[in-house]
This record gives C-alpha cells, structure tokens and sequence, in this order.
C-alpha cells in the first residue's frame, strides 16, 4: 500500500526562537506499519504538501491543538479529491468529535499490532468510521524503533546545526498533573519498553544529541538507574524531562549524558533553589518550566517568581500561560464555572489566554505572560542561552572524543559567536 503521513502545520509563537525537530509520533505510528507498506512523509513545518501525489491511503497524525484547524483543512482536500482520509495522535484523541467530522476514519490510542486490521478494512472497502483502543495498550514489546528514515534530514537544523532526534523509553505516567492529558490518553500506569529494545534503538540512532521524550524519567527508580547505566557506553548527549532529586541517579544521568533537564519551577521555595542546585553541580543544565495563570497564582505572586528566576540560575526558561486542554481536570473545572471564553483552537497554543483567570483579567494574565518573557531574557536572548548550552554540550563531546568536527563551524557562523 502507498501511504501519505502527513505532520501538519502550525503558527510559532512570536517572539521565541523558532525551530522544528523531527516529529516523533509520525516516525513511531511508521514503525507500526505493515513491513510491505510504501511510506511518503510531509512534514508540513518545513516542507509543501503534493496534493496531487500518488497514494492509496493518507494518514494525518496531530500532536497539538493548534494543528487541528489546519489538518481538518488538509483532509478537506484531500477527501474533496476522492482521497480517504484517517487521523491519529494525541490532538485527534483530544477533539475526536469534531475531527469526525473531517475523516474517512479516526484511530484512537496507540497503533502498535492494530494496523493490519486497519489496512485489511480499508483494502475490503469497510474502513471504521473510530478505531477506539485508548483503554487497551499493546504490549510494551511491540514498540519497534521509530523509522526516523522518513525524514528529510536536510529540513531539520537550525541555522545549519543540525536538530536533536526524538526518543522514547516508556509509555503513561502514573501522576496526573491538574493541565496535563497525559492519564486520559495514555493512562494511569507506567509502561517501561525492554531495557534490551531500548538499548538497540539508542544504538542505531545516528544523531548523537536526543530528547528523551518520556512523560517522566521519575516515575520508577531503580528503572531510572538501571536506563542510565545502559546508557553510559552508548555516549548520547540527552535533554528529558524531570529526573528523579537521588543523588545516585542525578550521578549515573550525568554519567549517561545528561545535557539538560526540563524542570518545573512553580514556587520560590528553597526546594526549588536547591533542586536547580543540585542539577548543576553534576554539570546538567536546566531549563525552567513556569506555567502562569493558576488559580492559586495572585499577580504578585507572578512577579515574585519571575523575580526569583533570576536568582537561581536557571539556563533557559520557558513561559506558559494556563491552557485548559480537552480531556484535562483543568477543561472540566472552567468549561463547569463558564470561563474559558475561547474555543478556537488555533489559540490553545499555551502562550494565549483563552479562559477567564481567578485573580486578575484575561488581559492582565496575558501581559504578565510577554512581561515574563521579556524580563528574562533581557540582559541575553533566548538564542544567546541556547548557544551556551550548545556549546557547553559540544565542549563535553570535544573532551569524550566523540564530537564531530563540521558542527565546530556550524556552531561559530550559526550564533554569530566564536566557540573556542
């Protein structure tokens, strides 16, 4: 079967280094196909898509709420030219209804040993209107290595280095943070791939720098240590979510390659300063995660936080306004009181208000989010701290021997700035 996968498009935030990394959930739903199946990707963030191009089937994977809109119009094309059309991804999970609307068929859930029965439907002619597996996960095991062969490499870098490659070690999370839909989509339950699958993949992954995409590398201790000892020999430079506060295992992630840390900051405690600390003094950086717009957040309370940022030395920040997704404890709460006033989902892009806060406007909240940005990279941009960490990463590469002497250029004429 000739497929068309299809990542589609979405507006950047104004004002924030823009960049785009290889999707990962494209290349993981390819890993799921019948070995037989012929695969044309477009990635619509850096490339056009061929309307025109030859192909039984296309399949249009949604990760965010803001690509909704626009791959609702993809398959309107596409439908319009007697093309049928099947969606999945976490954003067609989150608006199934109204993405029925647009689709010969949705999948919902996680595509591994299901395809066959979709590709047996659709060659019959009785493709189902909803594939619905969200309650049921395969087993950890069928999770092959993501086909990062679909890419066009050349697209991804920015200003010529190139971007890190996406990677998972498991599935779910067993916390269920009051914004996040990760429990209603992936469920409640920690789903650890095997070491040894996990392992082979990292082994055959070309690019030396990741994102190790997992929900939580804190979720499970010793699977956490027993994650970064085998990742030792391999010599990846990684970034991931949070990691667990053990010195055991903040010493074994510096030792497996830990780069940075995505950390939420939502509080000025000392916890929070120490915790910033502690990653640092194993020589991990951080980058801040800051969600504004909690019911418990007054605006002083923001203004001393951004404040606070300052103090701890944080690598990079990244600012978020509240956005109250579908399927989220946050949705059910406002759409119940009536204040989220904005359901264009071109606008659930977490840097625009959408709902009415508890403590100030919705114009207030929406100041304080630029005002936070703006505040923080005033004495260096954002692009200026991003080629720090770069550069700290291509330092430790230098020292290992495993860094690759063409970035040394591209480091030096991408940031404007002399790497040594």
């Amino acid at each position: 079967m000739k497929l068309k996968l299809i990542y589609p498009k979405w507006e950047k935030l104004k004002g924030q280094t823009a960049f785009n990394l290889p999707p990962h959930g494209p290349a993981v739903f390819a890993a799921s196909l019948p070995p037989d199946t012929e695969i044309s990707f477009t990635d619509e963030n850096v490339d056009t898509i061929d309307f025109d191009e030859d192909c039984a089937l296309v399949a249009i994977s949604m990760m965010l709420s803001t690509q909704v809109k626009r791959g609702w119009a993809i398959a309107d094309e596409f439908r319009s030219r007697g093309k049928k059309v099947i969606f999945g991804g976490i954003a067609a999970m989150l608006h199934a209804e109204e993405t029925m609307e647009h689709a010969d068929s949705v999948f919902l859930g996680e595509a591994e040993t299901r395809m066959e029965q979709v590709f047996e439907d659709f060659d019959r002619g009785s493709l189902k209107k909803v594939y619905n597996f969200m309650l049921k996960h395969p087993p950890a095991e069928t999770v092959n290595p993501a086909r990062r062969d679909i890419y066009k490499r050349e697209l991804y870098n920015h200003k010529g280095v190139q971007m890190v490659d996406l990677f998972h070690a498991s599935r779910g999370c067993r916390f269920s943070c009051y914004p996040c839909a990760v429990s209603y989509l992936g469920g409640r339950s920690f789903r650890p791939r095997p070491m040894k699958k996990v392992v082979e993949e990292l082994e055959v992954i070309g690019n030396n720098r990741l994102f190790i995409v997992d929900n939580s590398l804190a979720q499970d201790k010793e699977w956490e240590k027993e994650l970064f000892t085998n990742m030792i020999p391999i010599k990846k430079k990684w970034i991931s979510h949070t990691i667990e506060d053990d010195p055991a295992v903040l010493e074994l992630a510096a030792k497996a390659g830990a780069w940075y840390v995505y950390q939420a900051v939502y509080d000025t405690s000392d916890y929070i300063r120490e915790r910033i600390k502690r990653y640092h003094d194993h020589g991990i950086g951080v980058e801040g995660t800051i969600l504004l717009g909690l019911d418990n957040q007054s605006e002083d309370d923001i203004k001393k936080l951004i404040d606070f940022l300052q103090d701890i030395n944080l690598d990079l920040a990244e600012f978020t306004v509240m956005t109250p997704f579908p399927h989220t404890k946050a949705w059910d709460d406002m759409y119940r009181q009536g204040r989220i006033f904005d359901m264009d989902w071109d606008h659930y892009n977490a840097g625009q208000v959408v709902f009415t806060p508890k403590n100030m406007s919705a114009e207030r909240l929406q100041e304080l989010y630029d005002y936070a940005w703006k505040t923080f990279y005033q004495d260096e941009s954002q692009e200026e701290k991003m080629f720090k960490l770069l550069y700290s990463v291509a330092s430790r590469e230098m020292d290992e021997g495993t860094y690759r002497p063409r970035n040394r250029k591209l480091i030096r004429k991408s940031f404007g700035r002399e790497a040594g």
